[in-house]
């Protein structure tokens, strides 16, 4: 993470004034700003902890905390009732990853190193177990549409939720075995126990922000006329996965395009396989169940997502203009999105 997004720290006291004076809207862009930071400051820390941890153990951290700043929003989210918002969230946190930022690291990787290629393997399976997800979502609209299969509709998102939890941990397993990190004590920029004390206090801190920004939503929506729908698929995962974007964006600059695809297909895989049936039990928690029902406007634009990148990684090369045309598809799903 740049050290210049150091300085949204600065947000946080900001964001605590707002919540004590009720400037619930100043509030929630303020908790916008300061999770970026913060996010960042969690990603570094789980990365340097697992240098520590062993490999294995290590590749179990990042996907844990892969997504953590997201799970944390989404959560506070679930628990006030708005899963249109958790929904809507876990769809825009698929198209941002594949589309957006996936776009941007092949389009600024491809201008400064020309061509680059990439493990078309390892992007292919990601996107493989997309692919499950994606049917994941299509079923229930399908078959449980009408109102009075609701309950059944309650039991059979249980089930699939369970089934991508163990799927997601196979696909795990086989990346853990098929790819080393690399990583060791010696390359390691912080102790160890400086990185469990910072993702201690960043797990804290965004649980706080993320309070903050879901309960300023309600006042962002009357004052600026944003939908709640809005500001789930397009504001909170660019928000809650900033940190991520510019690390694989920067990361294809480099000429590292591999680990770019990983950052952009692999959080995709963890929030459609990992994030998604955590919050799906966790509602169970809070009384009311959220369900696998997502609308069709979002089954739509994922599908489309999963399908772009599966063609973009056929041949194993990437080049600005593919990176171009993410960006483009990506903007006007937002542009459709920001008028519905």
């Amino acid at each position: 993470m740049g050290k210049i997004l150091n300085y949204l720290l600065l947000a946080i006291p900001f964001s605590i004034y707002f919540s004590y004076t009720g400037m619930d809207t100043f509030m929630f862009f303020a908790a916008c700003l300061a999770i970026v930071p913060l996010a960042g400051i969690m990603g570094e820390a789980t990365e340097n902890l697992a240098c520590y941890v062993g490999e294995r153990t290590g590749g179990l951290l990042n996907a844990t905390f892969g997504n953590a700043t997201e799970l944390l929003i989404t959560i506070f989210a679930l628990k006030a009732g708005l899963f249109d918002v958790v929904k809507a969230s876990i769809a825009g946190s698929i198209l941002g990853n594949i589309l957006l930022v996936l776009g941007l690291s092949i389009f600024v990787g491809g201008l400064k190193n020309g061509e680059q290629r990439f493990d078309r393997v390892h992007v292919n399976n990601q996107t493989n177990l997309m692919f499950l997800s994606i049917i994941a979502l299509i079923i229930p609209a399908v078959f449980f549409h009408a109102e009075r299969q609701h309950h059944a509709l309650e039991g059979f998102s249980l089930v699939v939720a369970a089934i991508l939890l163990i799927v997601y941990m196979a696909g795990l397993l086989f990346s853990m075995k098929r790819t080393s990190d690399g990583c060791s004590t010696e390359t390691a920029a912080w102790s160890k126990t400086k990185s469990i004390v910072m993702l201690a206090l960043s797990t804290v801190m965004i649980a706080l922000e993320s309070e903050y920004l879901v309960g300023g939503i309600e006042s962002v929506t009357a004052s600026l006329g944003w939908s709640e729908f809005f500001i789930g698929i397009i504001i909170i995962p660019i928000i809650g996965n900033a940190a991520e974007h510019f690390t694989a964006i920067t990361m294809a600059m480099k000429n590292r395009i591999n680990l770019s695809f990983e950052i952009a297909v692999g959080s995709s895989t963890q929030i459609a396989m990992l994030v998604t049936p955590v919050l799906v039990f966790l509602s169970l928690v809070f009384g009311e169940q959220m369900t696998m029902m997502f609308n069709y406007h979002e089954i739509v634009a994922v599908a489309l997502a999963v399908f772009s990148a599966q063609f973009i990684s056929q041949d194993g090369e990437s080049n600005w203009l593919e990176g171009a045309l993410l960006c483009a598809a990506y903007l006007i799903m937002a542009i459709a999105f920001f008028f519905l």
